[in-house]
């Protein structure tokens, strides 16, 4: 029995390709990202679009979606943060990176996604990109004319500075 693409340590065939295959409906948001991203996986572009919440399908761009999902590596899925989205209701957040490989260079896109049922049925919405944090530099800035910090004795500027 193989585990899931999506990471959850369960065997396929009792977490996403039931959902993949239409044969169950995910029962909670995190479980249709999931699927989501195991559809990724699969090249499975029909599950990509079907999943879309019908309110927003006019703008899911088939091509581009089949180019980006072909032409990647994936190499795993983190979920980051749920927000709602369980059995009984009926929106939800879930924050997760996906790591992947295109072109040769390794790349995770950090997602905040919403979800919504409709008729019973978890949709997915729309998502935002959440930007990577800000780095503050806790330590004071080296002046040009100071003594370099690797404690040689010399000016900033003439030794580690150039």
């Amino acid at each position: 029995m193989s585990s899931c693409l999506c990471g959850s340590n369960q065997p396929a065939a009792s977490c996403c390709t039931p959902i993949l295959l239409g044969e169950q409906k995910a029962d909670t948001a995190e479980r249709l990202m999931r699927a989501r991203y195991s559809a990724f996986t699969l090249g499975n572009i029909d599950f990509l679009g079907q999943s879309l919440h019908p309110d927003h399908r006019n703008d899911h761009d088939v091509e581009a979606t089949r180019r980006w999902a072909e032409n990647s590596e994936w190499l795993g899925l983190q979920i980051v943060d749920t927000k709602k989205g369980g059995v009984d209701d009926s929106t939800g957040v879930v924050e997760f990176i996906a790591t992947f490989k295109e072109k040769g260079v390794v790349r995770h896109h950090h997602e905040r996604s919403n979800f919504s049922k409709a008729a019973g049925e978890w949709f997915f919405v729309d998502g935002d990109i959440v930007p990577p944090a800000t780095i503050r530099n806790e330590t004071p800035k080296i002046g040009r004319n100071d003594p370099c910090s690797c404690g040689s004795g010399k000016k900033y500027k003439k030794c580690c500075g150039r």
